[in-house]
Parts: C-alpha cells; sequence; structure tokens
C-alpha cells in the first residue's frame, strides 16, 4: 500500500460515534463517515468562543473576567474565607477559654490599709500605701448597690459576663489611640482590677474576655459585685466603696443614702473630673450624669418616681487631710496600738501587716486634741530654735480612764515623720520620784514598819538629813542617798516628807518595807515586771527604773480607783471584711487593798495642795499627785488623777542627731525643768479640759487604821530644817497625840461616815479643819521589815562591797 496520503480522508473527532478512529480506510462506510466527521467539525468550531489573544475557550468553562472584575473574589472564595475565619474563631475561642486561666489576684487589688478608728467611729489614721477596706456585699445598702448598677451594668443580674461589641468598640478605640471608652460589664471591670490591671493592650482585653467568661461560672453574681465594689478607683486616692463613703462624705458605707450612694456611683465613669470639690466647673457634667443613675434606677423599678422628685443633690464633704500617712500623733498612734496587738497576742507582725483591719480604740477624739493643746501651749509655744537646749526636748503623755482602763489619750512627740520614738511608750527614762508613792503603798499594804517598830503612816517621823545613811536590820548599809539641792530636813513626817519628795525619807522607807516588796508592789499596780532597772534594793525608792509614761499612767489609774486594777487596754473592737476578731477577756484584780491606795491618794492630795505639784491645782478640781525629776534632769514627770482620770506627763531631753539623753538645763529659758513646772501646767490644763463636761468629784477614801487626816500642822509646813524631837515623843511631829487616834474635837467640819473619809476639799477648807493627827503607836513588834512580819529585807546590807558599818547620826532614828 502506497505511503501517500489517501484522497478525501480527514481527521476525524474520536468521540464520534461509528467506527475507532483508526479503521482503516477504504473499508465500507469511508464516505458516509468523512461527510459525518466534516459537520461535527464545523459544529465544533461554531461553539468556541475567541480570547481577546485570538485562542479559543475550551467549551464547559466560564467565560475569562475582564475589566475590573478580574481584582474581585469569586464566591467561591468568598465561601472559603468565611468559612476559614469562622474555624479559625472557634479554634481561638476554644484555645483561648482552655489556655488562660483565671489568675491569682495582682498585688494592687488585694492590698488594704489598716484603719484606726477613735472609740466614736471616726478614723484617725491608716497604715497602708493603699487606702482600701474591704467589706462584705450585705454592709452596703441596697439602695447603693442599685445605684451602682444602674451607673455600669444594668442588666447585670441576667445578661451574660461579656459585652462582645462593647469589647470591640473598646478594641478599636485601643488600636486608634482613643483611650478608654465604656461598654465593659461590671464582670470585665472587676476581671480588670482585681486580676490583670489597667493597661489598655488588645492582648489584656483577650484575657479580660476569657476570665469574665470562667469567672462568672465560677462566682455568683453577688461575689462578683462585691469584687467590684471593693476594687474600683473613686478618686481622693479611695480605692473601694467605704474608702469612697470616708472619702466623699466622712461616713461608713452603710451609713450612705441612696442619693449619696448615687453620686459615688457617677464617680466610676470619671472620678478625677466628676469631684465638684475639686473640678467645680464640672459641676453640671456631674450632675448629669447623678441624674442619670437616679433616673436609670426608675427605669429599672429600684426607685419610685416619687422617691425620685424627693432626692437632692447630696454636695459632696470638702478634701480631708490624708490619713493614710502618719504626720502629727497619727503615726504614734498607730505604732503604740500595733504595739499593743502583737504583745498581747492579739496580732502577729505578719498578720498585721497583710492589712485589711478595722481597729476602734479607746482613744477620744476630744481628749486627744485637748492633750496635745496643752503641750502646745505650754512646751512647743516655749521653744526657741536659736536655744541648743530647746531642739533637746520631747513630750510624752497618757491618759487613762480609771476604772476601765481605757487610754483616752496619748501624746507620742512633735511630729512621727520627725521623731520616730514614742516618747509615751518608750522605757528608757528614769521616772525619778513619782516612783515613792508605790513604796508608801507598799508599806500600808503590808503594815509595815520602821527599824525602831514604828507603823508606817502619814504622820511616821523619819530623818530627812541630805546623804542619810539607810539604814537595815544589821546596820548601816552603805548607800546614803542625797536631796534634791542637798537640802538637809531633819526629822519630818511621811505626809510632808512626800510634799517634798525627801529622798533620804523615801529609801530608808523601802529598806523598811523591803525593796522586794516595793518591787512586787509596783508591779502588781501595773509597771511591767520586766522594766528595766526595777531593782530590788533601796535605792528602787527614788525611781531609777525606766517605765513607760503609759505604764505609769497605769499605776496610778490603780491608786485612783481604789487599789483596783484595770489592766490598760487601747484597743475596743477589730474586724476584717466584716468579721469581728475576738480580743481576749480582760482582767481586773485588786492589786493592793483600798486602803493602802487610799490612804497613798490622801498624801499625794497633799502635794497638789501645797507640796511640789501646786501647779496642777489650775484642775480647778480634787486632785493628786506626784512630781518626779530623773538624775541629771534627764526628764522631769508628774504623775497625777482625779477620781475619774489619770494622767502622766513627762519631759524628755535627748540629742537630736544622736538621740542620746540629755539634761534640760536651760531649755524653754528656764535654769532647769522640775516636775512641777511644765509638766504639771500641762496636766492641769487637759485634765480640766477633759473633764469640762463633767461635774468636780470628790475622792470617797477609806483610810488606813488610825488615820483621819494626812495634812501634817502649819509648822511642819513652813520649817525645813527641824530640830531632833525631845526623848519619849517615838518620832511623832511636835503637837500630834499619841495614841492611835485623832482628836475628832479638833475637826469638827470633816466628814465621816463609818471607816471612811471625803478627802479632796478645797485647801482653805483642809487648812481650817486641820488638827493634830495621831502619832499612832506600834501594834506590831519586831525591828522594821517586809510587811506583816515586820522584818526588812536587807539584799543591801550583807553585799561584801559595803562591809563599812557607819554610826548612825545623833537623830532619832526611824
Amino acid at each position: 500500500m502506497s505511503d501517500e496520503p489517501q484522497q478525501g480522508w480527514a481527521p476525524r473527532d474520536p468521540s464520534a460515534t461509528g467506527r475507532p478512529a483508526h479503521s482503516p480506510p477504504g473499508e465500507r462506510g469511508d464516505e458516509a463517515n468523512t461527510t459525518q466527521t466534516t459537520q461535527q467539525t464545523e459544529e465544533f468550531q461554531k461553539t468556541k468562543t475567541p480570547h481577546k489573544d485570538g485562542k479559543d475557550q475550551q467549551p464547559g468553562k466560564s467565560p475569562a473576567r475582564t475589566g475590573r472584575r478580574r481584582f474581585l473574589p469569586t464566591w467561591r472564595t468568598v465561601l472559603g474565607a468565611f468559612l476559614f475565619c469562622a474555624l479559625a474563631l472557634i479554634g481561638g475561642f476554644v484555645a483561648g477559654y482552655l489556655v488562660v486561666d483565671i489568675p491569682r489576684a495582682n498585688a494592687a487589688a488585694t492590698a488594704q490599709s489598716n484603719v484606726y478608728l477613735y472609740e466614736d467611729g471616726t478614723q484617725i489614721a491608716r497604715d497602708g500605701e493603699i487606702n482600701r477596706e474591704n467589706i462584705q456585699l450585705a454592709q452596703v445598702p441596697k439602695g447603693v448597690q442599685r445605684a451602682v448598677l444602674a451607673a455600669e451594668d444594668r442588666g447585670f443580674y441576667y445578661e451574660p459576663a461579656i459585652d462582645p461589641q462593647g469589647m470591640i468598640r473598646g478594641a478599636w478605640n485601643t488600636v486608634l489611640g482613643k483611650g478608654t471608652q465604656g461598654g465593659s460589664t461590671i464582670t470585665q471591670q472587676y476581671v480588670k482590677n482585681y486580676y490583670l490591671g489597667q493597661e489598655q493592650t488588645v492582648i489584656r482585653k483577650a484575657k479580660e474576655f476569657f476570665i469574665a467568661i470562667k469567672l462568672n461560672r465560677e462566682q455568683s453574681k453577688e461575689q462578683i459585685l462585691q469584687g467590684y465594689l471593693n476594687t474600683s478607683y473613686f478618686g481622693r486616692n479611695a480605692y473601694g466603696i467605704q474608702a469612697a463613703a470616708q472619702a466623699y462624705y466622712g461616713k461608713d458605707v452603710g451609713d450612705i443614702s441612696t442619693a449619696e450612694g448615687a453620686y459615688l456611683a457617677s464617680l466610676l465613669n470619671a472620678p478625677s473630673e466628676f469631684d465638684i470639690v475639686v473640678h467645680p466647673e464640672n459641676k453640671e457634667a456631674a450632675l448629669a450624669r447623678w441624674n442619670y443613675v437616679l433616673d436609670g434606677m426608675v427605669k429599672e423599678d429600684w426607685l419610685s418616681e416619687t422617691a425620685r422628685d424627693a432626692i437632692d443633690f447630696p454636695e459632696p464633704g470638702g478634701l480631708r487631710p490624708s490619713s493614710v500617712g502618719l504626720s502629727g500623733q497619727r503615726g504614734y498612734v498607730v505604732q503604740a496600738v500595733q504595739e499593743y496587738l502583737t504583745s498581747n497576742n492579739i496580732l502577729d507582725e505578719n498578720t498585721l501587716a497583710g492589712g485589711g483591719y478595722r481597729i476602734t480604740t479607746t482613744l477620744e477624739r476630744r481628749k486627744q486634741d485637748a492633750l496635745t493643746d496643752a503641750v502646745e501651749d505650754h512646751v512647743t509655744s516655749r521653744l526657741d530654735e536659736s536655744r541648743a537646749a530647746d531642739r533637746n526636748v520631747r513630750v510624752g503623755g497618757a491618759s487613762v480612764h480609771p476604772e476601765s482602763g481605757h487610754v483616752v489619750a496619748m501624746y507620742g512627740g512633735i511630729d512621727y515623720t520627725k521623731q520616730y520614738v514614742n516618747n509615751a511608750t518608750r522605757r528608757d527614762y528614769q521616772v525619778g520620784s513619782t516612783f515613792k508613792p508605790f513604796v508608801f503603798a507598799a508599806a500600808v499594804e503590808h503594815e509595815s514598819a520602821t527599824q525602831s517598830g514604828m507603823p508606817i503612816t502619814p504622820y511616821t517621823i523619819y530623818d530627812g538629813d541630805n546623804e542619810r545613811m539607810v539604814e537595815g536590820p544589821d546596820g548601816p548599809t552603805g548607800y546614803a542617798p542625797a536631796n534634791e539641792d542637798d537640802v538637809k530636813y531633819g526629822p519630818i513626817s511621811v505626809s510632808t516628807a512626800t510634799d517634798r519628795s525627801v529622798n533620804a525619807v523615801y529609801a530608808q522607807m523601802a529598806q523598811d518595807v523591803g525593796p522586794a516588796t516595793v518591787r512586787k508592789t509596783a508591779v502588781a499596780l501595773g509597771l511591767p515586771r520586766n522594766t528595766p532597772d526595777l531593782t530590788a534594793t533601796p535605792s528602787i525608792a527614788l525611781g531609777p527604773a525606766t517605765a513607760s509614761v503609759l505604764d505609769m499612767s497605769e499605776a496610778y489609774a490603780t491608786l485612783a480607783n481604789h487599789g483596783k486594777r484595770s489592766m490598760y487596754t487601747l484597743v475596743t473592737k477589730i474586724s476584717k471584711n466584716g468579721a469581728v476578731v475576738d480580743l481576749p477577756r480582760r482582767k481586773f484584780k485588786q492589786a493592793i487593798s483600798r486602803e493602802a491606795a487610799d490612804t497613798t491618794t490622801s498624801i499625794l492630795q497633799s502635794v497638789v495642795e501645797g507640796g511640789t505639784g501646786t501647779a496642777a491645782q489650775s484642775v480647778g478640781r480634787p486632785a493628786a499627785g506626784k512630781t518626779g525629776t530623773a538624775e541629771d534632769d534627764k526628764a522631769a514627770w508628774f504623775a497625777g488623777y482625779t477620781p475619774d482620770l489619770a494622767t502622766v506627763i513627762a519631759i524628755m531631753g535627748a540629742d537630736p542627731v544622736t538621740a542620746q539623753q540629755r539634761a534640760l538645763y536651760g531649755a524653754m529659758g528656764q535654769n532647769r525643768i522640775n516636775g512641777g513646772g511644765a509638766p504639771a501646767e500641762i496636766w492641769g490644763q487637759y485634765t480640766a479640759d477633759a473633764l469640762q463636761d463633767s461635774a468636780p468629784e470628790e475622792f470617797d477614801l477609806q483610810l488606813q487604821d488610825g488615820v483621819e487626816d494626812v495634812t501634817p500642822p502649819e509648822e511642819e509646813l513652813d520649817t525645813q530644817d527641824q530640830e531632833a524631837e525631845e526623848p519619849g515623843t517615838e518620832g511623832r511631829p511636835r503637837g500630834h497625840r499619841r495614841g492611835g487616834t485623832h482628836d475628832a474635837s479638833q475637826d469638827l467640819s470633816r466628814e465621816k461616815k463609818g471607816g471612811t473619809t471625803t478627802g479632796g476639799r478645797p485647801r482653805e477648807a483642809r487648812e481650817e479643819s486641820r488638827g493634830e493627827p495621831g502619832g499612832g503607836t506600834s501594834t506590831g513588834g519586831g525591828s522594821g521589815g517586809t510587811g506583816k512580819t515586820g522584818r526588812a529585807e536587807n539584799a543591801v546590807a550583807n553585799d561584801p562591797g559595803f562591809p563599812f558599818r557607819p554610826a548612825l547620826p545623833s537623830v532619832i532614828r526611824p
């Protein structure tokens, strides 16, 4: 067969019906098939659409996109992208929900300050950097709760925890840099405040979203609302609604009205801008927000139209001095309260440092202010920076209610931020002669006698000569204290020796009673057992012990309370987050007998009426007290009381740089400072002001057997140096009768009732009715000693360091 192509053959479409495409030519039907193929080819060519470039479009395909349509996605692309995004969002949500956990609260959200209050509930101070006090939701009035909901999230209780639209709006504003915008739910805001922070980032918004959802499943709506109210910022450095109530209206949130609550709620939107005291120009905007809140309450049926119309705008109070700082007296109060709580095992330091405690103290605001004013008038205003001695002056004071033991006022120093040591609680200054009443109280309590066997009473005669050797049962002890200014008093009664604060008499009396017994009595009255230098030697009588002003106040309060000790307290109530903390049960006990305490009071009345404490007469009511001066005049004290208030004041000298103790010579322009000067003046003014609303009260005293009037006779008051008594008088001052009772015929003006006598009369009345007190004969033998046994404890006499036994003075022995 020839290789040349055959005439009439043409390619065929393999899809055509009939023979296979490669059937040999010449077979039957070739002509017909050729004709059919030609026709099909022509039809196929007609169906093709040419491209712009001349190429043909294949059949079954969409026509080519031309013009702008080329840049638009097809519906298949849009659908695919939508499905992809939906799956990505669902996957992201699931992943975010699984990955993001509820974190621990941030430190700032949990930080609280401890709040210290006066006894009337007004605020003294806060000791933390964050002004926050958490409360229970039940403490917030319903009207205030609803005001917050009306302002921030009216659908809080029945709507989801998140607001997607608000979040998208907030995120978009963040991206555009427009700052914060409203829209988050209360749950979301709480998450931001409590768990996250205030930074404006998309990541924080995403975390907020997932945590809010989880939190809404794990906590009740009430718990979330409570957390929100405790963590929100209201301006004026107030975090939480309790701090806000105090900052704007000066009261607890439980006392806030609906109108006031609506104003606080309106502050959440713009805390600083809506404070109309700081920004009075924004009052119109603040009023609009306040009305918005109240109208929302009406709309939600939380407030009636009638009640709404009756509400007036509650003007917030002015800016109050910050109580977060510890300047002035606040720091001293906080320090003293903290020491009281920790030393009495009520709260430990770490627990207290955690904050959140609401501590109601015993301090009374008016008395606290009166004490501060008295110090200002009699010390601070007299100081001159140009005098070097004035820079050393420090003042401490404490005032205690005798019956309850409540510390009602305290003065710790000029300013806690300038002088950190609390002068009311420090234990490093000698108490001086303010200790002497404890010696006499111990003598009466234990029925002690002199070395010659005479009972120790206010009338007992001692040798008051300067540097007189103290005698023990075995002879001289080697201790011979000097009197102030080396004055020689000669024979002198205990009462007059107390008026004049004669060291020689009280050193011997301490030996007669027994130094250990004196120490035991001082501790029973209120001095701490571990008081520095409270040593059982005859020198204990002169006050080398360094008890604090507060310690001495408690001891003198025991004397004022007829010997019954009410251990002092600074706290009446403690709570945290609405839960009350149990306080230890108070202890009240009879430290010494009433007769011992009251007889001590009687001789201390004489100190104020005619002794070294006459400046305290400015109190204008019956008073008892004792002056004291530390060694080298480094401190001056006055400790005194009325029947209803015991107060101790001390002026101390300390170098402002080294804090070393310094003498007070030249301070306030005076040659020397003693207890009868500025301390007694402060005491008198303060006590008069503190008790101005109460009528003067007389002392109701039950005195030692045989004692009727402790006031010494006129000749003893007017004479410092007396000659020795005549033999046979047994140590009684001239003019005293023998026997144990006073001649009642010479004291007709005294009111008697059984075994009691009413003290505290004006000095004139006492002088008019003064008789000759009886000397009191000995009822127990022995050569002196410790109380009822009549034997003295002699801790020094047998000391090998004192081998010499000087001869006794020629005057009558005690």
